[in-house]
């Protein structure tokens, strides 16, 4: 039987679109999912996919014409049927089934759309179970689903494991559990030159069996929210593992759940490098196996110097064991400005911590990690190895690959509005790559909501912050100065250290600066770095600053309160900007 395709509700607040291109030509042979037609609305161009399979027998519409939702645009059905005949009954069924739900009045036409919208449901969206389903209840997932939740749209989400993702369970969330236990016994040991009598520095411990209940109770307390949250939002929640059977239904264990539009969002899992040979019996931890420890390692060597290996160096060290860390470059954390890496890197070593940078890891054999360094074939033992290389996409299981869905490398490739080569599919988060991190998942999943709605929002990878939680803490965004040179022919560079700054002074971390990177004509703001107390709160200003297209001169003129380790910002924008600080030589 013919179906009469209508124009479709892309959008909360859509009450008309137009068509901007027909994709398909009258006599064409049309797949369901097949891409059908461009669509105008007031915000953007959408892409239409067919919801039926068959032979485009009238197109009902010319481009450019402005008409309702619901209006009929096209016919597909099988060679021979008619498609007058099919639009005919379509406008006498409309109109009659409004009548029978009492809808409308028998010479209420103006009702009509309104009517036929609730009655017949023939737009794309009502033919499916959900307007979108989340496969993934992560941060970027969960936050995604809300949100949709929030402007109007039918939300499923899918979660195989655990709610909150690796950044409430085994990532962001515990580590900064722990982390804080090992600042406290740093205070605690360092209180006597604050003027702490009584305490004897050498009798600190910490109980790793009562941390790991304190981790615990943090993270159940965050992922029950996590559900609280999308119930109270209206989300539907599907447990189990979501594996695509085509390209508008997921399967989850045996139920098939359908929607318009689908977002995924899996994440990504810990890097296992193939290139490192391991034999012998070993003790090897990821950073899940990590977190989980109830009992100190005398030594660990840590393969990895990036953001997960540095911080899991501080936190070992400072709860009290030798660590050692083994990196392939010639700086540790490469997305941070080296001079901001150099100094953490040396703090850290007056704390204790080994660094062997340019170390080649060839194997790890019976707790020794064997490496090249210099031309020279060295090793190290150790109680534990903790490898820190990285993470990779969880794409696993997901069907993406059998329903046709394009990768790049590992990652699922999508367009500046988090779309998939499927138009109706989107991928946000580590899934595909670009920057892994949570808040950025976030956004990109805001993104995809809001082309969805047929909206508009920016996905800026440039302005991404970026924070890492050693004490002094590090945050940084945008370019580092090389980057920046490379990029621009006129860049003005700024620092101000620490230990000219009031606030620093009286908590005892004067050993770091913060470091502003500026274009030299405009004073756009290319990039911050970070190293002192505080700097994970402080990046939020300049990320709000860049993304609001401010410049150097309204940072300097902005107010910020003293004595505070913030303060110190303002005059690093004066030093990049004007060549001086006030309080600094």
């Amino acid at each position: 039987m013919a179906k009469v395709i209508v124009m479709p509700k892309l959008g909360y607040t859509q009450d008309s679109g137009a068509i901007a291109a027909w994709l398909k030509n009258e006599g064409d042979t049309v797949e369901r999912g097949e891409a059908l037609f461009d669509v105008h609305t007031d915000k953007t161009v959408v892409t239409v996919e067919s919801s039926a399979s068959g032979t485009l027998l009238k197109i009902a519409l010319e481009p450019e014409v402005t008409v309702p939702v619901l209006t009929p645009v096209c016919v597909i059905g099988e060679p021979g049927e008619d498609a007058e005949a099919a639009l005919a009954n379509h406008k006498t069924l409309e109109v009659a089934d409004a009548q029978d739900e009492g809808l409308l009045d028998d010479d209420d036409d103006d009702d009509i759309v309104e009517a036929a919208e609730e009655a017949v449901g023939e737009t794309t969206a009502e033919s499916y179970d959900y307007d979108i389903v989340v496969i993934g209840a992560g941060p970027g997932g969960y936050e995604t689903a809300i949100k949709a939740a929030q402007v109007g749209k039918k939300t499923c989400i899918v979660e195989a494991t655990y709610f909150g993702g690796t950044c409430l369970n085994v990532g962001c969330i515990p580590t900064k559990v722990m982390i804080h236990t090992a600042d406290l016994v740093s205070e605690i040991k360092e209180s006597p030159a604050y003027a702490v009598t009584g305490i004897d520095a050498s009798a600190v411990t910490v109980d790793m069996k009562k941390l790991q209940q304190r981790k615990k109770t943090v993270v159940n307390t965050l992922t029950g929210g996590v559900q609280a949250l999308l119930r109270a939002n209206g989300v539907t929640i599907e447990n189990g593992k979501g594996s695509f059977i085509d390209n508008h239904t997921v399967a989850v264990g045996d139920k098939q759940i359908t929607a318009e539009n689908i977002i995924i969002a899996t994440g990504s899992s810990v890097f296992m490098p193939p290139f490192i040979a391991v034999e012998g019996e070993n003790n090897i931890l990821t950073s899940n196996e990590a977190l989980d420890m109830d009992e100190l390692p005398g030594t660990i060597a840590v393969i990895g110097g990036g953001v997960i290996g540095i911080e899991f160096a501080y936190l070992l060290s400072k709860l009290g064991s030798k660590v050692v860390v083994l990196e392939l470059m010639d700086h540790i954390l490469p997305m941070v400005d080296p001079e901001i890496s150099g100094l953490a890197q040396k703090q850290m070593e007056k704390d204790g911590v080994e660094f062997n940078l340019g170390a080649k890891v060839k194997s790890v054999k019976d707790n020794h990690v064997y490496y090249e360094l210099n031309g020279e074939e060295l090793d190290v033992a150790a109680d534990a190895i903790l490898m820190a290389v990285g993470r990779i996409p969880n794409t696993e299981g997901l069907n993406a690959e059998g329903i046709g869905i394009e990768f790049n490398k590992r990652a699922i490739a999508v367009n500046e509005v988090m779309q998939t080569n499927i138009p109706n599919i989107y991928a946000i988060g580590d899934v595909n790559g670009k920057v892994m991190l949570a808040h950025t998942a976030s956004h990109e999943g805001m993104v995809a909501v809001a082309h969805i709605c047929g909206d508009h929002a920016d996905m800026n990878y440039d302005q991404i912050p970026s924070c890492i939680y050693i004490n002094p803490e590090i945050s940084s965004i945008g370019l580092t100065e090389a980057k920046a040179k490379e990029q621009y022919d006129n860049v003005k560079v700024g620092r101000f250290p620490m230990m000219a700054n009031g606030k620093s002074l009286i908590e005892g971390t004067t050993n770091g600066m913060m470091k502003v990177i500026l274009e030299g004509e405009t004073g756009e703001i290319l990039g911050v770095h970070i190293y002192a107390s505080h700097a994970t709160d402080m990046i939020g200003e300049v990320s709000v600053a860049m993304s609001s297209e401010l410049t150097a001169d309204e940072m300097i003129h902005a107010i910020h309160p003293h004595p505070t380790v913030n303060e110190a910002l303002g005059e690093t924008f004066m030093s990049a900007w004007l060549g001086k600080a006030i309080n600094s030589l």
